[in-house]
């Protein structure tokens, strides 16, 4: 199976936004979590946001990482925030560890 394409841009407020698009696989948990540490230690933007939009499967694994991602954010000053993501996938997270005020509804349901 193909990698998610993991698009970054950083907001002209400083914002930096990854938007995964498709499904995250297991197979793309090392990618991923290389992708936000390096974000959150070395860049280290005041807010980092996962957007989820476009996700179409998470496995445990990487619901595990965006958990840790989370709590890595707290220790580096980095609020790490998921937004969009489908009610299934919140769950998923929630499950995992990540917490509510860090999964965020902002766009309309279509």
């Amino acid at each position: 199976m193909d990698a998610p394409t993991l698009d970054m841009r950083t907001e002209p407020d400083g914002t930096v936004v990854i938007r995964p698009l498709g499904g995250i696989e297991a197979a793309d948990a090392v990618r991923l979590q290389q992708l936000l540490v390096h974000t959150v230690r070395k860049v280290r933007p005041s807010r980092l946001v996962l957007d989820f939009t476009a996700v179409s499967r998470l496995d445990p694994i990487n619901a595990g990482t965006v958990s840790a991602a989370c709590g890595l954010g707290d220790d580096h000053q980095v609020a790490v925030f998921v937004h969009n993501a489908s009610s299934g996938i919140a769950e998923q997270l929630s499950a995992a560890g990540v917490p509510s005020h860090r999964l965020r509804r902002t766009t309309a349901a279509a």
